[in-house]
């Protein structure tokens, strides 16, 4: 699995889209900024709505947003896994979107 840091997605500056797997509750109290929320437990019910081009998952910690990309890399899916997630991303500073 190929994994980012929150340092590198912020660098990246909206490279790639982000898709926060996080539950729609958590995703409104602060995301980072772009983000498109689609819970982790409702993925296989919004597959359709996944980006076509290669694309970074985040959730809290990294935990959900590995799962999300260990269940979407083999339907194809060119996905990479920020580290530490949203978490790490307040932690460093970063601005959230409510």
């Amino acid at each position: 699995m190929k994994e980012i840091t929150v340092q590198e997605l912020h660098d990246a500056a909206g490279d790639k889209p982000l898709i926060d797997v996080r539950e729609i509750d958590e995703f409104a109290a602060g995301h980072v900024p772009g983000a498109v929320n689609i819970p982790l437990s409702e993925l296989g019910e919004r597959l359709h709505e996944l980006p076509a081009e290669p694309f970074d998952i985040i959730c809290q910690g990294g935990v959900r947003s590995a799962r999300a990309c260990e269940a979407l890399e083999p339907l194809g899916h060119e996905v990479t896994n920020v580290q530490g997630g949203t978490g790490a991303w307040v932690s460093a500073g970063y601005e959230v979107e409510r």
